[in-house]
This record gives structure tokens, C-alpha cells and sequence, in this order.
């Protein structure tokens, strides 16, 4: 089909990537640590993709849906690979790291509270929530304020922020996680004044007085 052609790429290596963590579990060569945390990190990987999508389909319907909303991108996927080739150095030749048990449970809780509060935002905004950022008004874009978005302004982007680090935290992969948290919170540094503009031209000055009383949700993002 014509429409998979500009994902063909990210679909291959992610299914490469998905047969690679099969056969590695599956293997005598893991210790029972490793078998562990890598059958978290596939598992919460596969879950937060499927479930954006199927979110995104019952919310705008499948023939307004695209494979975008699996959310894979090639700089995502090299983000991940990169994370795995350090966790199998680390296991190789730091294996003890990968036994701090109270911080791999720590980076699980952060994976869980950050797909609560990313879900609850796609949830609680319905229609108005989208994977690309409207730089056009449409009628059924409506300004959310209730719920999730009586605390933060982007929970969306909280979620992932929290859900991207906790993934790594939850690996035991110190480089992987600062890594993440500093690229996730520069593209949402730039990506909310970007979406912002629009949202202030959209909304006008009830726009303006919710910003100045809501915070943004990612750390000294005003």
C-alpha cells in the first residue's frame, strides 16, 4: 500500500528490533536481571505505540489516521538502539549495575505514572488532541481546561517526558537516561512556544491568562 512506503523503514527496524529482544530472552546467554528489564522495556515500548494508535483511531477515526500516530521515527529508533547497545556493554562489563533492583523499580513506577498521565491527557481532550500541531483552526479544536489540564498545560508531554527517562531509570542505564531526559526536554522546550503561538491566536487572551496561571508540565519550560 502506497501510505506505508515513508514508514516502510521505521516498521522494519522496529520489527528487527522486536525479533532481536525474542531471541535474546529466549537465549541461556541472559541472566534472569537482564531477561527481566529487557521484557519490561519491549513490553512498555509496544504497549505506549499500540495504544497511541488505537487511541488515535477510535478518537478520529481510522481513515483520518496514519502510521505517524505509532509515534516511530528514525531519530526515536536510534534513540532506542543506542540505549540497548549501551545496556548490553553494561551488562558485560558492569553487570553489577544492572542489579540495582530499587532504581530498576523506580524507572518502572515513572514508566506507569507516565503512561497514566499521557493517557489521561489524550483521554480527557479527545478530538482536540493531535500528534501534529494545528497551525489552522478547526471547529472541533476546543480549548481543554478541566481535568489533567487544570495542573499542567502539556500533560501530554509531561506523560512522555516522564515515560521516556523512566524507561531507561528502569534499565539501570545511566548514560541512556540522562541522554533521553536532555533531547526529550529540548525538543518540548522548543516545541511549546511553537505550538503556543498558535494556540494564543487560536484562543486569544483566555489563552493568555490560562498560560499565566497553569504551568507548562516540562521542568523551567515557562
Amino acid at each position: 500500500m502506497p501510505f506505508l512506503k515513508n514508514y516502510q523503514w521505521p516498521l522494519l527496524v522496529y520489527a528487527s528490533v522486536l525479533e532481536m529482544w525474542r531471541l535474546t530472552v529466549s537465549s541461556e546467554i541472559l541472566s534472569d536481571t537482564a531477561a527481566i528489564q529487557l521484557s519490561q522495556m519491549f513490553g512498555a515500548i509496544f504497549f505506549f505505540h499500540i495504544s497511541e494508535y488505537i487511541l488515535a483511531v477510535k478518537i478520529h477515526g481510522r481513515s483520518n489516521v496514519t502510521l505517524s500516530s505509532l509515534l516511530i521515527s528514525k531519530q526515536y529508533l536510534m534513540a532506542m538502539l543506542f540505549s540497548l547497545v549501551e545496556y548490553f556493554l553494561e551488562l558485560s562489563f558492569l553487570p553489577g549495575l544492572k542489579d540495582n533492583w530499587w532504581i530498576s523499580y523506580l524507572g518502572l513506577v515513572m514508566v506507569i505514572i507516565g503512561e497514566i498521565i499521557r493517557k489521561l491527557a489524550i483521554l480527557t481532550a479527545g478530538r482536540s488532541f493531535t500528534h501534529l500541531i494545528r497551525v489552522q483552526h478547526d471547529r472541533r479544536h476546543e480549548f481543554i481546561t478541566h481535568g489533567i489540564y487544570s495542573f499542567v498545560r502539556h500533560p501530554g508531554y509531561s506523560g512522555f517526558l516522564v515515560w521516556s527517562v523512566g524507561t531507561q531509570v528502569m534499565m539501570c542505564s545511566p548514560i541512556s537516561t540522562l541522554a533521553f531526559a536532555v533531547v526529550v526536554w529540548n525538543f518540548f522546550a522548543k516545541r511549546i512556544p511553537y505550538e503556543e503561538h498558535f494556540l494564543r491566536q487560536f484562543f486569544g487572551q483566555e489563552y493568555v491568562e490560562y498560560a499565566d496561571t497553569v504551568p507548562s508540565g516540562i521542568p523551567f519550560v515557562k
